[in-house]
């Protein structure tokens, strides 16, 4: 039996989130085409017959502009420490640049077997692949260097036979039936931010946060309410989300709706307000609120 942390890093807008809801069969992390989604470190475990595999998603590693972005880049870099295996994903669909030189820079300082993953191929043509493999086989001896799609699934069960085959002897760390540690209103935080995202325009994606004021839930009615507000950092980006006559909160709070009613199995009631909070990436308060709070493994 074997058992482990694998971590999974890279640049904003690499893939790991995809990587990450692909491999444990569930949507832990949301997913957008905005850089910087994920925000906060995301456990997922998975159970094989003969391995129980503990996949960490981080957020993307960036230069950080404020509070948040640095407490983002210090969960991803605190997720190269003491782990077992370490996944470095590389979107192969983008032009390399001095973050991909950063992060392989740090990757050198790192002890574990290092797994390369060239994710995105399905976008680019694979006369294109044999170069930026020697590429990076140049730069760190990786232990095994995999070209995937993280979202049609191509070669992801090769990858993870790679992680269980590095993972050290033990036991499981977790029960079977544990998927993640991620509180549930942080998720359900996410899941309102994932419609944000994905409804409204690009200003505002760096600028906005969403916090669950309250959660409570009537087992006996099936029913959860949830009373949440979304954070904007200027007046002028209030209008933006509430929309025309709350068109677009509207919208937003029935998109979210439908996933968390899946989520929780229950009929979901979703109270959500738009305020403004100047400097909210910078609040110690906000940023613990959200999950941004490095933390010890083991």
């Amino acid at each position: 039996m074997k058992s482990g942390f694998v971590s999974l890093i890279g640049r904003p807008n690499a893939g790991k989130s995809t990587l990450l809801n692909r491999i444990v069969g569930h949507k832990l992390a949301i997913v957008s085409d905005k850089p910087q989604t994920t925000r906060t470190r995301i456990v997922g475990v998975k159970n094989y017959e003969d391995a129980q595999v503990v996949f960490i998603d981080t957020p993307g590693v960036h230069k950080p502009t404020h509070r948040m972005n640095v407490r983002m880049v210090d969960l991803a870099l605190e997720a190269m420490r003491e782990v077992d295996v370490l996944a470095l994903v590389v979107d192969v669909s983008a032009t390399p640049g001095p973050g991909d030189r950063y992060l392989l820079s740090l990757v050198k300082d790192v002890t574990a077997p290092a797994i390369l993953v060239l994710n995105k191929v399905d976008l680019v043509a694979k006369p294109r692949l044999l170069p930026t493999i020697d590429r990076y086989r140049q730069e760190h001896p990786f232990v095994e260097i995999v070209p995937v799609s993280a979202s049609d699934g191509t070669n992801v069960d090769v990858l993870e036979r790679l992680f269980r085959q590095y993972l050290p002897e033990g036991e499981p760390l977790y029960p079977p039936d544990y998927v993640t540690d991620q509180p549930e209103t942080l998720f359900v935080a996410e899941i309102v931010r994932e419609q944000v995202l994905q409804l409204t325009r690009d200003e505002l994606p760096f600028s906005t946060a969403v916090v669950v004021d309250r959660f409570e839930e009537a087992p006996a009615q099936q029913l959860v309410r949830i009373y949440g507000t979304i954070l904007v950092e200027r007046e002028s980006q209030k209008p933006i989300v509430v929309g025309r006559r709350g068109a677009m909160i509207k919208q937003i709070g029935t998109a979210a709706r439908v996933e968390l009613e899946r989520f929780f199995g229950a009929r979901v009631y979703l109270d959500l307000r738009v305020k403004v909070k100047s400097e909210w990436r910078d609040d110690e308060r906000v940023l613990d609120e959200m999950g941004l709070q490095p933390r010890n493994r083991r």
